[in-house]
């Protein structure tokens, strides 16, 4: 149960497509247990709040398809710069508020494109990476869902990839590796993704729950 020694911020919202209460609502209960005082808020302008952001260790964002406004972004980002933990998945992160060029340095991603259909992909564990406690101890494994094509950078630490194979000559006949999961630090703050999670069968995979409950964790103050 929270001892309420750290909290944790969930801001939820957007399109109804990535069911950001369903999702959300699967981890609140691992955070709680984890030590969080968890407030939800469906509402951006929460970010606008600098009292409350900075009594914030961990904001948990699943917001796709959306917009900030510049005091929004100006808000979370300073934050997160100033130490406040930031986490989530999927297009909740990298699919959404686009014309902020703040707020996706700061996330170190952005979705592109995907496959139409849902494919069997496998995720890679990246060797180097295998002791970090967000995935040690976890084996590469596959998922059936969206594949998610990405513009990265160099500050991110990747932890797992995929690799998309090519199918009648598209992108030059080769494979493009893609990150799947990674860290990033953004001033004192620390980031988690993860590119898994369309649907709540995705984030319910065992091994996909158990390094997203890790990533929450870690990203934490």
């Amino acid at each position: 149960m929270s001892d309420g020694s750290r909290r944790a911020l969930v801001v939820r919202g957007g399109w109804e497509g990535h069911v950001p209460v369903e999702a959300t609502e699967l981890f609140i209960p691992s955070l709680t247990e984890a030590g969080f005082d968890v407030t939800v808020s469906e509402d951006l302008d929460v970010y606008t709040d600098p009292e409350l952001m900075a009594a914030t260790d961990l904001v948990v964002q699943c917001w796709s398809i959306g917009r900030l406004t510049r005091e929004q972004s100006a808000g979370l980002v300073s934050a997160v710069y100033a130490g406040t933990g930031f986490a989530g998945w999927h297009g909740g992160v990298v699919g959404t508020f686009g014309d902020s060029h703040d707020y996706l340095r700061m996330v170190g991603g952005l979705f592109l494109w995907h496959p139409e259909n849902f494919l069997d992909y496998e995720v890679t564990i990246v060797p180097g990476q295998a002791a970090h406690p967000i995935v040690a101890g976890l084996a590469d494994f596959t998922v059936t869902t969206e594949q998610y094509w990405m513009l990265t950078d160099s500050l991110n630490t990747v932890l797992a990839g995929t690799t998309f194979t090519p199918e009648d000559g598209e992108h030059g006949g080769e494979p493009v590796d893609m990150p799947v999961v990674w860290t990033r630090r953004w001033g004192a703050g620390k980031i988690f993704f993860s590119a898994i999670g369309h649907r709540v069968a995705d984030l319910e995979q065992p091994v996909v729950r158990t390094l997203t409950e890790r990533g929450l964790v870690w990203a934490a103050r």
